[in-house]
Order: C-alpha cells, then sequence, then structure tokens
C-alpha cells in the first residue's frame, strides 16, 4: 500500500517509490497549473510495475514462449546459448545477445 507500512509493519516494498511521485507531484505541479504532472509520468510507472509486477510477468512469459518454442524445435539442443549470453538476458545494452537466445528479430 501507498500508506508505507508493509505487512510486517516496516515500509512496504513500493513505498520508495510512491515518495518519487509524490516528490516529482510536489515540485513540478501548483494548485492553479497541474500540466507539470506530465513530468512524473516515469515515476508513476515505476510505482505501477512495483505493485503490480505487469512488464515483469509480460518478459517472463515472453522468455518462457521463446524457451517452449525451441525446445519443440529442438534447438537449444543443437545450438545452445553460451553462459555469457544466459547472463546478460535483459541487461541494458546487451539487447543482441537477449535476442540471439529468444530468436527475436
Amino acid at each position: 500500500m501507498s500508506s508505507g507500512y508493509g505487512m510486517n509493519g516496516g515500509p512496504s516494498r513500493c513505498f520508495p517509490f510512491w515518495q518519487e511521485v509524490l516528490a516529482c507531484y510536489v515540485v513540478n505541479s501548483n494548485e492553479e497549473d497541474a500540466s507539470g504532472r506530465k513530468k512524473c509520468a516515469p515515476m508513476l510507472e515505476d510505482y505501477y510495475e512495483c505493485l503490480h509486477h505487469k512488464k515483469e510477468a509480460a518478459r517472463i512469459q515472453a522468455l518462457q514462449a521463446a524457451y517452449r518454442k525451441a525446445e519443440a524445435e529442438g534447438g537449444y539442443k543443437a545450438n545452445p546459448p553460451t553462459a555469457g549470453q544466459i547472463r546478460n538476458l535483459g541487461i541494458l545494452g546487451k539487447e543482441e545477445d537477449s535476442r540471439a537466445v529468444l530468436g527475436s528479430k
């Protein structure tokens, strides 16, 4: 919850993201003009991702589908990915390794 209290009494896992959203709103908007809130969209998106994990779930589904497809085609047995390619999955700047492992373009 955005209240800041987790289920065990400490801060919730998403509370730091909520604080970023509120800080952005305070800095970029006022009572007369709320147009500055558009600058807070990335922070709000991060907060929603922390709450709902939709991007993470979509990425996991894509990885599982690619693995099942390659497994059905026998692709991993004939041409297995290297350990470096597996370590680089999802790392920024290493998209070519992710594409090579996933088989997407």
